[in-house]
Formats: structure tokens, C-alpha cells, sequence
């Protein structure tokens, strides 16, 4: 498919773009461009535009304000050390949209279709991907109902917008985060959203995290919403448990959101010596592993954070630190391995990386 191309024609200076890059930060600015493409149920997608970004104008009736129908995507785009730029695993992002628009009932997406607008994006702004092994182009693609009418259905009418912004480190990795074990919210039950990447997910675990800040923790850590007692997610992040030479990870029940930073690093902690396993792990399997020695290692991972050490842990059953409370060595092996791939300084076996021209 062809994409229209309307230039912006206050795009920055390169000058005034580096500077922006240079502050880092995550969703601080905005690259020059965005793509925007409508679906109609009638005629399908239409011809998708590259154009300035900027604000869009919607009818207070539209639907997505009413009823939440949006779903959305976190990739990146990480400079090569031939100053060339690459996008990690961008199919994986195309195949989970899609399964994230059929369980919101908004339109799938032909895969090709959604990688192309990524790579339109990233080839016209590729001066906004930072230089920085850690630092990176962060790329949000969304789709949201624009049906106008307050009948409770799915949406005739979708738009998918494509944004990007330089992001740094969204969490330090040098220092471990502190997490908290909510017992009075939980993300998602069987047979929710779950599974899907929308924003009502995130919208109800604000109050968890509030309640979590006021622990003085970094995030929240999510239980199951039946039994209240097996490890599920951090915040919108995957965990990971280090026991000897195993890593370990909570096995995706259906309520887990299928990350691809997570399946990234089975293959990676496999390639490095490390067995590995998904398994249903509860609270006292994570607090009396620690008090045993058997967990020496925690972390959690994602898209924006990548690997993200945790030193401790609170809940209303206690507090337990792992180790001596800073990153662990297997913990950041992992995390310099998967960037040197994705920053291109190490042999990438699978296909993952590709490069934008």
C-alpha cells in the first residue's frame, strides 16, 4: 500500500532536534511526523498519511471516550553501530495488535500494513533515534473507535495513529526498584483483557499504583484474581525470578500480557547457559525462596524499561529484599546482552533486528 507523504513544514532543525534527543527522558517530546489511517467498516482501511504531527479533533460523542474501544503498542527503534537504525521484532508488535483489536472488537490490521506506516515513520525521522546504547526511538502506534453515537456496540469507524518519542533508561538500571504486593486490586481475571495491550488496563491499575507509592514502592506487583495468591505482572511488566542456574518466569494463564520483551529473554538466558522455565509461582514460593536462598535474583521487563532489577518487596505479609538489594549479575548479563542485540553489537541468531531504510 501506498502512503501519502505531507511533510511538516516546521519540522526542528537538526540542531534543535539534537538538543530535544540529548534531554532524554520518555514522552517528553515528539518526533516531527505521525501517521494516521481511518477504517471504515463499509470500505475497510483507507490510504494511511504521514504528516506533522499534532493535535486531532474528535466529536464529544465519539466512542472511544464513551467506551473505551483503544488499543495501542510500545516498540523501538535503536541505532546500529553503522549510524543505520533497526526496529526489534516489529512482526511480533504487528501479530499482537492485531490479537489486542479482535478481543476490543476494533478492525485487525494487515500486518504489512502496520509495518509499513512503522517504517515510513522511523525513515523520515530517524534523526530523532538517540546514539546511546540504553537510549532508543520509543514508537507507540494506537487505534481507537470514532464511531460518533452513544449506542453501546462495537465501532463502525477506527482510526490507527502512529507517534514516536526519544526515550532514556525508564528506570534507572543501576538501582533496584522496590515493589508492592496489592491484595485489594488485581489487573485481570479470566476471560478479561488480560491478554490484550488497552488502555483500560492501565487506567485501573493507577489506583493500585497510588496505593503502592504511598508504601513508598517504585510499582505495584498484580496476583491472580481468583485464588489472590500466584505472581502475575508488575505494573505493565513481566517478572522474572533467578533460582541458581534457572530463570523463571510466570506462565502465561491467559491473564498475563504475552510480552515480547519476555519471550525475547527465554532465548537470550538459554543462549547464555541459563535453563529456563514458566511456571505458576505464589507469594510464599517468591518470600520463603528468598528467606532460603533459592531465588537470588529478580527483575522485571518490558518494551519501555527493558530489564529492570527488584531489590524488595512489600506486602501485607512483610518485607523481603533479594540479596543484598542491588541488581544482581544475571539480571544485568541478560539485560547487556538483549540491548547489544537490539543495538546491533551482538550477533543476532534469531532475525529479530530490522533494519529501516
Amino acid at each position: 500500500m501506498t502512503i501519502k507523504i505531507s511533510l511538516n513544514p516546521n519540522a526542528l532543525s537538526a540542531a534543535e532536534r539534537d538538543k530535544k534527543v540529548a534531554e532524554g527522558g520518555f514522552g517528553k517530546y515528539y518526533t516531527d511526523h505521525m501517521v494516521v489511517c481511518e477504517w471504515d467498516e463499509k470500505t475497510g482501511w483507507g490510504t494511511p498519511e504521514l504528516k506533522a504531527y499534532g493535535p486531532i479533533t474528535l466529536d464529544p460523542a465519539t466512542a472511544v471516550f464513551h467506551y473505551g474501544q483503544e488499543i495501542f503498542e510500545g516498540m523501538k527503534a535503536y541505532r546500529q553501530p553503522d549510524g543505520g537504525v533497526a526496529l526489534f521484532r516489529p512482526e511480533a508488535n504487528a501479530q499482537r495488535f492485531n490479537r489486542s483489536a479482535k478481543r476490543l472488537a476494533l478492525p485487525e490490521m494487515p500486518e504489512e500494513l502496520f509495518l509499513e506506516t512503522v517504517n515510513a515513520l522511523v525513515s523520515q525521522d530517524q534523526g530523532w533515534v538517540p546514539n546511546k546504547v540504553g537510549e532508543s526511538l520509543y514508537i507507540r502506534p494506537f487505534m481507537i473507535a470514532t464511531e460518533v453515537g452513544l449506542g453501546v456496540r462495537p465501532s463502525n469507524k477506527a482510526t490507527y495513529i502512529l507517534i514516536a518519542t526519544p526515550a532514556g533508561a525508564y528506570f534507572d538500571p543501576s538501582k533496584a526498584v522496590t515493589v508492592w504486593i496489592s491484595t485489594e486490586y488485581v489487573r485481570a481475571a479470566p476471560g478479561g483483557t488480560g491478554e490484550a495491550k488497552c488502555g483500560g488496563n492501565y487506567a485501573a491499575s493507577l489506583v493500585a499504583q497510588k496505593a503502592a507509592a504511598a508504601e513508598g514502592c517504585d510499582q505495584v506487583v498484580w496476583l491472580d484474581a481468583v485464588e489472590r495468591k500466584w505472581i502475575e505482572e508488575m505494573g505493565g511488566m513481566n517478572l522474572y525470578f533467578v533460582k541458581g542456574n534457572k530463570v523463571v518466569t510466570p506462565k502465561l494463564t491467559g491473564t498475563l500480557l504475552p510480552g515480547i520483551t519476555r519471550d525475547s529473554i527465554l532465548s537470550v538466558a538459554r543462549d547464555l547457559g541459563y535453563e529456563t522455565e514458566e511456571v505458576m509461582l505464589s507469594v510464599d514460593d517468591w518470600k520463603n525462596g528468598i528467606a532460603s536462598g533459592e531465588i537470588s535474583e529478580t527483575f522485571a521487563c518490558g518494551t519501555a524499561a527493558v530489564v529492570s532489577p527488584i531489590g524488595a518487596a512489600k506486602s501485607k505479609w512483610g518485607t523481603w529484599v533479594t540479596g543484598d538489594g542491588n541488581p544482581g549479575k544475571i539480571t544485568m548479563k541478560i539485560r547487556e546482552t538483549l540491548l547489544g542485540i537490539q543495538h546491533g553489537q551482538i550477533e543476532d541468531k534469531y532475525g529479530w533486528v530490522k533494519r529501516v531504510k
